[in-house]
């Protein structure tokens, strides 16, 4: 039996073949069809039995079997994988845009709305059927044959650009290495980083040290190598992937700008003045005017700190560092030197506490403790031999969701690190189908016997992703359009990521899940002190960071002319003008490597980082108030953030939860961004 086809239970991973994948989907593909062609006829009725129940198992079918492709595609990359998942993905891509067009089944959601038995349904289940009209009208489905033609055509080129944007981004990273044989050369990188380094360049048969821009390699290059050169030569590699410094056929400079030009033909296809307003329609932000003005005053407040965060630097690196001028290459590592004058440490001193053995179980302690629940290991197929599974378990020892941890870095492997669903909970003629989450990561991988070691920003970052875990995970909705992540607004989906990341800097959480690596020591208090007092160091210019970018990505979707005269790069530059204050060299490609917008789900919605980044410091304010640890607010935040998925307005979940509308004060605040007796 195909292992794409089979819905059992998990992944069948280890029986999976690349030439699995088009009998897979061609064959449900046709199932579906001819199920929706049965379920749109006039005389079919229009109730959540006959026809939105069998489409809904219809449609997890495709998602879980094409989820799995897709997740192979990510994490085990390689050409035989990627010509199949490329050569598959239009199929997928039009299946869903003529889903999302069909007048028939439009028709028949129309009628259940309007129908008497529409008040009987759960609330869960009506959110569904409004979500469902609200997308058939975002995805063509009332506009004339020429122009639905047209709708699905830009659809479909636009997931393919898309693909080959992350495909080239991957290929430049792959594609570039530094080998180092000179010992003096690399003075500064920390010794773990240089054993894997090591091992890279005996890997493959050469001596001295192989560097990548792979994330792990790459990062302790810029914030520690002492030799300037060195820190130049890998920045300028990292910043113009997949442009036209490099090879031609990775060059996605042409790719940016048909993807704008063909958002924006999508979104007026159906009436909206630009991509923007098409993007915000289903998210909390109402319009594109409010989302500009909530930026536009965060960059007012953040900016006056940006400004005083990198005077301070660029002071330091004039009298300590004999740096004259701090370079955009010189600016992680004479940030570090600043940080370890004024707060006496060093990231890399800090890494020797927190041995993976030791933060998983604590991130996995703070769940149980707020949330009732047990994580223990699990047993099931991988793609690899570093992935492991877990399941969690609530007090009754009945099982809630289960899922993957794939944490190290691979050439294989997509940068970054994100969530993603195996499959989501439901109930379907009685039984409970448990939610599975993929949890993917970018960290370095063990070397010489010993554990990884995570930074305590790694920490963080996993801290994020299992937060997005935990919101799939611990949902009690029982239907799949609105349980889980599924259905819940783009920019509230950050939520409950960024709020986990709150955590890591109690010391009530984070001491137990540190030991150092050589003699076991937990973390020392006075350490930890210092880390709390660096935590907003510099972070105002991380803040003006994101709002650059997420203002880049606002006013390309919103108001630039992808017909005129500017280039992105010149809108880039005048954003920078505005809200930067350190401005990198002319050769810099940032939208370039902008997966989030062009490969990803952000597109006009990068704001959504800072804009849930309000909703979860908010949210943590209440923890603040009654105990970071207090088991009565955890469980109201699982009940009313959590548990309910999608099945009501984000809005409405968080009053429930905080009792009022949310405020950025809390925000500000846990950025240092505000004065002190204000």
């Amino acid at each position: 039996m195909n292992p794409l086809l089979d819905f059992s239970g998990l992944p069948r991973f280890a029986d999976f073949k690349p030439g699995q994948v088009a009998p897979a989907v061609d064959h449900l593909l046709a199932e579906n069809r001819a199920l929706i062609e049965r379920a749109s006829l006039p005389q079919a009725p229009a109730t959540w039995d006959d026809f939105v129940g069998p489409l809904e198992d219809a449609n997890e079918r495709l998602g879980r079997a094409w989820g799995v492709v897709g997740h192979l595609n990510a994490v085990m990359n390689n050409p035989e994988l990627r010509e199949v998942y490329n050569a598959n993905l239009p199929k997928i891509t039009q299946y869903y845009t003529e889903l999302g067009q069909h007048e028939g089944l439009f028709a028949r959601f129309r009628a259940l709305k309007a129908g008497a038995g529409f008040a009987g349904l759960t609330r869960a289940q009506r959110k569904i059927v409004e979500n469902e009209l609200r997308d058939f009208r975002l995805g063509g489905a009332g506009l004339p044959p020429r122009e639905k033609a047209r709708f699905m055509a830009i659809r479909e080129r636009l997931s393919e650009l898309s693909s080959r944007f992350s495909d080239n981004l991957l290929d430049a990273t792959n594609a570039y290495a530094h080998y180092a044989n000179d010992a003096e050369e690399l003075a500064g990188i920390p010794e773990d980083v240089l054993a894997a380094a090591r091992e890279a360049a005996r890997s493959e048969g050469k001596s001295g040290w192989k560097f990548t821009l792979h994330a792990p390699s790459y990062l302790p290059v810029m914030q520690y190598a002492e030799n300037r050169a060195l820190r130049e030569r890998m920045y300028k590699a990292y910043v113009t992937r997949a442009s036209e410094f490099g090879r031609p056929e990775w060059d996605n400079t042409a790719l940016i700008a048909e993807i704008v030009k063909l958002r924006r033909e999508l979104a007026r296809l159906l009436d909206f003045a630009d991509y923007a307003g098409y993007s915000l329609e289903p998210k909390m932000a109402e319009s594109p005017r409010q989302v500009l003005e909530f930026l536009n005053e965060l960059a007012a407040r953040a900016k006056p700190y940006a400004e005083r965060d990198f005077k301070e630097v660029t002071d330091f690196a004039r009298a300590e560092l004999e740096l004259d001028r701090v370079e955009a290459w010189d600016l992680a590592y004479a940030s570090e030197k600043l940080r370890i004058a004024r707060h006496d440490f060093s990231d890399q001193e800090v890494k020797q506490y927190f041995p993976e053995d030791k933060v998983l179980p604590g991130m996995f302690k703070l769940t149980e403790t707020l949330y009732g629940l047990a994580i223990t290991p699990a047993q099931a197929p991988v793609w690899h031999p570093d992935v492991r599974f877990y399941a969690i378990h609530d007090r009754t020892g009945n099982l809630v969701g289960q899922f993957y941890a794939d944490l190290y870095a691979r050439p294989s492997k997509r940068g970054g690190a994100w969530m993603d669903e195996v499959m989501a909970r439901r109930r379907k003629e009685g039984r409970l189908q448990t939610p599975v989450a993929y949890l993917n990561c970018n960290f370095s991988a063990p070397v010489g016997g010993k554990p990884a070691l995570f930074t305590h920003d790694e920490v963080i970052t996993l801290f994020h992703e299992f937060g997005h875990g935990l919101h799939h995970l611990l949902t009690r909705v029982d239907y799949l359009g609105v349980s889980g992540i599924n259905g819940v607004e783009w920019d509230a989906i950050e939520l409950p990521s960024q709020f986990m990341e709150n955590f890591c800097w109690e010391w009530d959480v984070l001491a137990p899940m540190t030991s150092n690596v050589d003699n076991g020591a937990p973390l020392p208090r006075a350490l930890f002190d210092k880390m709390l007092a660096a935590k907003n160091f510099q972070n105002g210019m991380q803040t003006v960071r994101q709002l650059e970018f997420a203002l880049f990505d606002l006013h390309l979707h919103h108001d630039y002319d992808p017909g005129g005269t500017k280039t992105v790069l010149d809108l880039l530059d005048a954003v920078r003008s505005r809200v930067a204050v350190v401005i990198p060299p002319a050769y810099n490609r940032f939208p370039h490597n902008f997966s989030h917008v062009f490969a990803g789900g952000y597109a006009a919605g990068y704001y959504s980082y800072k804009w849930a980044e309000v909703l979860s410091a908010d949210a943590y304010s209440l923890f603040e108030e009654n105990g970071v640890l207090d088991p009565r607010t955890g469980g109201r935040f699982r009940d009313e953030i959590l548990a309910v998925g999608g099945s009501r307005p984000a809005l409405e979940s968080f009053v429930a939860f905080r009792g009022r509308e949310p405020k950025m004060d809390a925000l500000l605040r846990h950025s240092g961004m505000v004065d002190a007796g204000a």
